[in-house]
């Protein structure tokens, strides 16, 4: 499969954006990680509340199918993280890199 990516980009709630940020970073990008995804790197727009993040898959299955396996992988579920506590809205958008 050719890789996919992905720009993200997620509200967060009033007075979380710094509690995501460590979750995010101790939790999510670990798991990602040990399942093959790629961070292609991470900025915050405190003035919007937001945090947006590119996340990618280079493998045998394609982006959803592992992303599914992320979601419903125990390790995930161990998390005790429910997004909608802390995102307000979320935006994930397809993207393709371009060689300048």
């Amino acid at each position: 499969m050719p890789r996919t990516t992905q720009l993200r980009t997620y509200t967060v709630r009033d007075g979380l954006l710094d509690e995501w940020v460590e979750r995010w970073r101790a939790e999510i990008v670990p798991l990602r990680l040990e399942l093959g995804f790629i961070i292609g790197g991470a900025w915050l727009d405190r003035e919007r509340n937001q945090f947006v993040w590119l996340v990618s898959y280079d493998g045998p299955e394609t982006f959803e199918e592992r992303n599914a396996l992320y979601w419903a992988s125990p390790a995930r579920k161990a998390m005790g993280l429910d997004p909608d506590d802390y995102l307000v809205r979320t935006d994930d958008r397809t993207v393709e890199e371009q060689v300048l």
